[in-house]
């Protein structure tokens, strides 16, 4: 569906109008005809004045100027008789017409496509940006009427059939490989015109708001599925360190006692607090003695 704006740069992109005037040709019918009235007053008579307004309109109507950017065909009695331009050139007037003056700069047009289904048949409305130029201004006057418009239709059925042969996780992630591919499509439409695709910008790519909210439930379960496949991974690794570990302590009940003051020695330190623990774990491990000795070497 083409929109108000993208109508808008369609018919700017056809190119300017034929101008019945140029500056110059001006310039020259105000000097040509000052030059016959002041023939006129020196002789008296009006010939000079009739004699120099015909020659200054076909000079007004003759010179013609295209810009830098510009090329025009000039048409003979309905005949193509060549290009003209940059700068200054004559024609016939009456005899001689002029096509569109083309652009032969870098041009942009907007592209849109409303509701089209992905491969997956999800709904989506694609914005994409196309820059063109016209590298062949006989081919384009003479092939297509309105070659601006015919970009935007192309582009448009284009970008329709591109998004009906992907994804959407493809048009989202993989939005340069979808442009390329559109770029590719309308080379060959559009090189017999005498037009190239400079590339193709995916801008933006809108999907239904139900959609949105399936796809981030979607997306919150597939990281809370992680997020329970990383702790039970961690759990299974802790358990199987804790087995090592128990077996190294079954084969040498001393670590294991040492283990056990280590972790006594760590609490105390840190917490600076009275530790209870019951009579059996310090006769297992001998900390009677232990405590013993070490208060009466304070004493």
């Amino acid at each position: 569906m083409l929109l108000p704006g993208s109508l808008k740069n369609v018919v700017g992109d056809a190119g300017a109008l034929p101008r019945s005037a140029s500056a110059p040709g001006v310039f020259v019918f105000l000097v040509v005809l000052a030059a016959g009235v002041a023939g006129s007053i020196v002789t008296g008579t009006a010939s000079p004045g009739i004699a120099s307004a015909v020659v200054g309109v076909y000079f007004l109507f003759s010179i013609q100027v295209a810009k830098q950017w510009e090329k025009a065909a000039v048409l003979r009695l309905g005949r193509y008789r060549g290009l003209r331009g940059p700068g200054l050139f004559l024609i016939v007037p009456v005899i001689d017409s002029i096509s569109r003056f083309v652009d032969q700069r870098v041009r942009v047009t907007d592209v849109k496509a409303e509701s089209a289904l992905t491969r997956d048949t999800v709904p989506v409305n694609v914005d994409a940006i196309v820059f063109w130029l016209v590298w062949d201004a006989e081919k384009c006057i003479l092939e297509v009427q309105n070659f601006g418009e015919a970009i935007a239709l192309s582009a448009q059925t284009a970008l329709r059939e591109s998004i009906g042969r992907h994804e959407l996780s493809q048009m989202i992630t993989e939005r340069e490989t979808l442009g390329k591919e559109l770029q590719r499509i309308l080379d060959t439409k559009t090189n017999p015109w005498g037009i190239t695709v400079h590339s193709v910008e995916i801008r933006d790519v809108h999907i239904p708001q139900a959609l949105e909210d399936a796809m981030s439930r979607q997306a919150q379960a597939e990281r809370e599925r992680q997020a329970r496949i990383i702790l039970g991974t961690a759990e299974t690794e802790i358990s199987g360190k804790f087995a090592q570990a128990a077996q190294v302590y079954q084969q040498n009940p001393i670590a294991l006692h040492l283990r056990a003051m280590n972790m006594l020695y760590e609490a105390i330190k840190e917490k600076g607090a009275m530790v209870i623990v019951p009579s059996s774990v310090v006769e297992t491990m001998g900390l009677g003695g232990m405590l013993g000795t070490a208060a009466l070497s304070k004493q």
